[in-house]
C-alpha cells in the first residue's frame, strides 16, 4: 500500500486531527483467532433461599435486603404461592389440613417458574388465598426476570431440586414462644381464623411439622440469623456479600486483571439508550460520552499514587493521596478517539498519543500507523478502544507498546463493552495489564461482531453510518 493510499485510508477513517503520522513496514502477526462460539445463556441471576418456622421473621428479612438493595433488579417469590388447592373432600376437613407437610406445596410448579425465571422469561404465579384455600380467586401476579431472586418459605430447603437453584442459603432462627405469638397475631387478621383454631391447628401440626421438616433443613443454611428481621447486622453483611457477588462476572474470577464496574439502573440505563437501534446521533454520543466517563475515573482508580498530606482552609491537616503524575492515553483509531475527551477533562493537560490498525483480509496481517510521545516508556499508559471484540486489535496495539518500552504492567486497557473471547485472548496474552469495562457482552456472531453489542462503534459516534 502505498504513501498516498494510506493518507486515504486515514481520512477516510475520521475527519480531525492525523498529522503527525508515520508508516511502519506491514508484518505478519500471530494473533490468537476467536472462536465463533456463542454463549447465548442469559446472565444467571443471584437466588436467595430464606427459609425458617412459621412467623419466624422470613418476610422482614426479606424485605429488609430487597430494601438495601434498591439500585438492583429484586424479586420475592414465596412458597406460600404455591400451595395445592384443596379438594372438596378437603375443604370439608379443612381443620384437618396439614399446611406445614412438603405435600402441600406444589414444587413442580415452583421448579417450572424457577427454570423460566433464570433462562430470562417473565413469568405469572398464583396468589394463594388462605379463606378459600383456592390459588385462583386473585389475579396472577407478573413477575419479571431480574439480577436477584429471593426464594422464601418454610420448606423452601426441603427438595435438593430447589436447594441445588440458590446460590446462597439463609434460616432464619426465632425461638418457639416468639413464632408463635407471632403467628396468632398473624392468623387472626389475615387469615379470619380465631384464636381456638389456631393454637389447635399449632398443637396438631406445625409443631411437629418444625420438628420433623423444617428445623432439620437447617443444616443445609449457609447463614444463620438469630433473632430474625431484629439483626441488622447480619442482613448488613449478608447484603454486602450480595453486592459482591453481583458485582464480579465469572470472568473476574479467572483473570484477576479484569474490572466491570459496579452496574446500577443509571448504568444500565445509558446501555439500553446507545444499545438501542433506533437512538439518534445526539442521544447516542450524550450517552456513551458519560458512559465512557465513567469508566475513565474508574480506570484512574486503578493508577499507582502517593501519600500526601494538606492544609485545609480551616488550618486542619488532611490526609490524602497525590496522583499519579506520569500519564498518556493511546487511543485506537478511530473509535478510541470518542474516549479522549472524557480523559482530558479528567486529567488536565494529559498527552494523547494515537495508533491505527488496519486489517487486510483474513490472513492477520495489519498494517499500523502510530504518534506515540516519545517518552511514552516512562509513562503509564491508558489504552482507549470502546469495544473489546475478538482481542485482535488489541494484541497488536499493547504489542506495540510492548516495542516501545512501556513496561506490561503499566498499560490499562479502558472499553466500554467487552466480548469474553477479547478478555480470554488479552488476558491470556498479557496477565500483566488491566481491563477495565462497564458490561461483558454474551460473545461473538459468525462475523465476529459483539452481540448484543452496539452496531459500529465508531459510525454511531461520528455520524457516518451509511443508514
Amino acid at each position: 500500500m502505498g504513501s498516498k493510499a494510506v493518507e486515504d485510508l486515514i481520512q477516510a477513517s475520521s475527519g480531525v486531527h492525523y498529522s503527525g503520522f508515520h508508516l511502519e513496514e506491514p508484518h505478519t502477526s500471530e494473533v490468537e483467532q476467536p472462536t465463533t462460539s456463542i454463549d447465548e445463556s442469559v446472565k444467571q441471576p443471584f437466588v436467595i433461599g430464606v427459609a425458617g418456622g412459621a412467623a419466624a421473621g422470613k418476610t422482614t428479612v426479606c424485605d429488609l435486603i430487597i430494601d438495601q438493595l434498591h439500585d438492583q433488579r429484586v424479586v420475592l417469590v414465596n412458597q406460600d404461592s404455591f400451595y395445592h388447592n384443596l379438594t372438596p373432600e378437603e375443604l370439608t376437613k379443612v381443620h384437618e389440613y396439614n399446611f406445614d407437610h412438603p405435600d402441600a406445596f406444589d414444587t413442580e410448579l415452583l421448579l417450572r417458574v424457577m427454570e423460566k425465571l433464570k433462562h430470562g422469561q417473565a413469568v405469572d404465579i398464583p396468589k394463594y388465598d388462605f379463606k378459600s384455600y383456592k390459588n385462583d380467586v386473585f389475579p396472577l401476579r407478573r413477575v419479571n426476570p431480574s439480577d436477584v431472586i429471593i426464594l422464601e418459605g418454610i420448606l423452601i430447603f426441603h427438595d435438593p431440586r430447589v436447594r441445588d437453584l440458590m446460590s446462597m442459603k439463609i434460616f432464619v432462627d426465632t425461638d418457639a414462644d416468639v413464632r408463635l405469638a407471632r403467628r396468632i397475631r398473624r392468623d387472626t387478621a389475615e387469615k379470619g381464623r380465631d384464636i381456638a383454631t389456631v393454637l389447635d391447628q399449632y398443637s396438631k401440626f406445625v409443631k411437629s411439622a418444625f420438628d420433623d421438616f423444617i428445623l432439620p433443613t437447617k443444616k443445609y443454611a449457609d447463614i444463620i440469623i438469630p433473632r430474625g428481621g431484629d439483626n441488622h447486622v447480619a442482613i448488613d453483611l449478608i447484603v454486602q456479600h450480595i453486592r459482591t457477588k453481583l458485582g464480579q462476572h465469572d470472568l473476574c474470577k479467572i483473570y484477576p486483571n479484569l474490572y466491570v464496574i459496579q452496574s446500577t439502573f443509571q448504568i444500565r440505563g445509558m446501555h439500553t439508550l446507545i444499545r438501542d437501534a433506533q437512538t439518534t446521533k445526539h442521544d447516542f454520543v450524550f450517552y456513551a460520552d458519560r458512559l465512557i466517563r465513567l469508566v475513565v475515573e474508574h480506570g484512574l482508580g486503578h493508577l499507582p499514587f502517593t501519600e500526601k498530606q494538606v492544609i485545609t482552609p480551616t488550618g486542619s491537616v488532611y490526609s490524602g493521596v497525590d496522583f499519579c503524575k506520569r500519564l498518556c492515553g493511546v487511543s485506537v483509531i478511530r473509535s478510541g478517539e470518542s474516549m479522549e475527551n472524557a480523559l482530558r477533562a479528567c486529567c488536565k493537560g494529559i498527552k494523547i498519543g494515537k495508533i491505527l490498525i488496519h486489517r487486510e483480509g483474513d490472513n492477520g496481517q495489519q498494517l499500523i500507523y502510530e504518534k506515540l510521545p516519545e517518552d511514552i516508556a516512562e509513562r503509564h499508559v491508558l489504552l482507549l478502544d470502546p469495544i473489546l471484540g475478538t482481542g485482535n486489535s488489541a494484541v497488536q496495539a499493547i504489542s506495540l507498546l510492548l516495542k516501545k518500552g512501556v513496561p506490561e504492567s503499566n498499560i490499562l486497557f479502558l472499553n466500554l463493552i467487552s466480548a469474553p473471547q477479547g478478555v480470554h485472548v488479552v488476558c491470556k496474552r498479557f496477565p500483566r495489564i488491566k481491563i477495565v469495562t462497564s458490561e461483558i457482552e454474551n460473545g461473538l456472531n459468525d462475523d465476529f461482531r459483539v452481540i448484543p453489542g452496539m452496531g459500529e462503534f465508531g459510525d454511531r459516534y461520528f455520524g457516518t453510518d451509511n443508514d
